[in-house]
């Protein structure tokens, strides 16, 4: 966590319109309300929101140790956080002054600069003893759709957990938001979990924080050891403080409660009318990163051999992947425009051939037998307790025209080989055993 106060007032508005309030403390005055508490990573980014408009305008970082002194503070859960701005610009600095280190070593320096050793989260909430507790998650579960949806169930975890020693549990989340372009996304994401009371922008008085019997710091997680070992349910339980191992699997599994968002009539409607003429199978080709999407070309290829093949099912796809009007299959891109929408749609689905994206982890939340394409060798990690999903990997070989390291597409030589050998009949024959 970072404690700060801003030299001015100021307001800032997250993609969903919410208006995030920093108030300058008056002249003199020392109080709880105008000291935030931050992740690292919003800190930084507020101090880049504040650059562009105003020298005036600056955070500065208060000492922890007053903060952490305080006994009105709320008890910390699982792995501590604590000096988390102090570490990461001794990191900053280390990392600056060479220049020449590997990106394996930078990742080492960071995750050694972290306490990583698990805490028991039962001894952590026995001092407190009421019926009603009030939970605070900093900084959320996750940078991507996926990892956000998979994440929660470890939360769900701990809710049900704290549910057995307290009568009523509340948990808010609050989402970085002065960058992060995905923030009304995550919300809904967020939203579809029934155990979480509230998500807000990150821009938490330590008066507010106070209010909270415990608190959970997640900034930084996917920078550590534990988190790029384990699966996504496993790495958070950890954090958390509690023993993943002895948590049964099926508890394990992703779940969607509601949909924030109303979806459309004209898109069930829609939906409805396929499923009266046969089965769906929704065909989803590309992830938000190139390298873990089926190629374009081989992308519409395989999809002209799943219409061929699949004559019991109607092919639906969910964004537009550049094939024929002309071809057999439906293109509901125009009807899938917020999480809501694209979980609905993977709701009414039959099955799933999806490449590694969020897709997969949706359809586990509604048992939606899956097949999912693999480009580098992580499947355990996303997959490891789905049990209407299995998995393909297949690795391409990309090689440079140079001997010298050059982050540029053009330079390589990408053969397709992997992809142009690939059968479509194998992800219909694995569809078949789910």
């Amino acid at each position: 966590m970072v404690y700060f106060k801003v030299s001015a007032n100021i307001n800032i508005k997250t993609t969903d319109g919410t208006l995030v309030k920093y108030l300058c403390s008056p002249e003199h005055l020392v109080s709880d309300e105008y000291i935030f508490c931050s992740s690292y990573t919003e800190f930084q980014d507020l101090k880049k929101v504040f650059s562009r408009v105003d020298k005036k305008y600056q955070a500065n970082v208060l000492l922890e140790e007053k903060i952490l002194n305080s006994k009105k503070l709320p008890i910390e859960l699982g792995i501590s956080n604590s000096f988390e701005y102090r570490l990461m610009r001794k990191y900053d600095l280390r990392i600056k002054n060479n220049t020449f280190l590997l990106d394996e070593l930078k990742d080492k320096i960071k995750e050694v600069s972290f306490n990583e050793n698990r805490f028991d989260f039962y001894k952590q909430i026995k001092n407190i003893r009421k019926k009603d507790i009030k939970v605070a998650v900093i900084a959320g579960m996750g940078r991507h759709m996926g990892e956000n949806l998979s994440s929660c169930t470890a939360l769900r975890i701990l809710y049900e957990e704290l549910n057995r020693f307290y009568e009523n549990v509340q948990i808010d989340v609050f989402l970085e938001s002065s960058e992060n372009q995905y923030y009304s996304r995550d919300k809904e994401i967020l939203l579809t979990q029934n155990f979480i009371s509230s998500v807000k922008p990150l821009a938490l008085t330590l008066k507010e924080l106070c209010d909270y019997d415990f608190f959970i710091d997640n900034s930084l997680v996917y920078e550590k050891s534990y988190y790029k070992n384990l699966a996504y349910v496993d790495a958070y339980l950890y954090k958390f403080g509690i023993d993943y191992t002895k948590i049964d699997s099926s508890r394990k599994a992703t779940y969607i409660d509601r949909l924030d968002k109303k979806v459309s009539n004209e898109l069930i409607l829609k939906l409805q009318d396929i499923k009266k003429r046969s089965k769906i199978v929704l065909y989803h080709p590309y992830a938000a990163k190139e390298d873990r999407s089926i190629p374009k070309s081989h992308a519409i290829k395989y999809l002209k051999k799943l219409i061929k093949k699949m004559p019991d099912y109607t092919i639906i796809t969910s964004l537009d992947i550049g094939a024929d009007k002309n071809l057999d299959y439906i293109n509901l891109a125009s009807y899938s425009k917020s999480f809501s929408d694209f979980a609905y749609i993977i709701s009414q689905s039959d099955k799933l051939i999806s490449c590694d994206t969020s897709a997969y982890h949706i359809a586990d939340a509604f048992f939606i037998p899956t097949v999912v394409i693999f480009t580098s060798d992580i499947i355990e990690k996303r997959t490891k307790y789905y049990n209407f999903t299995k998995s393909i990997l297949l690795k391409d070989q990309t090689k440079q025209f140079s001997s010298f390291v050059f982050e540029n597409q053009a330079l390589e030589l990408c053969t397709f080989k992997a992809w142009d050998k690939f059968k479509i009949s194998r992800i219909i024959s694995l569809l078949e055993t789910i």
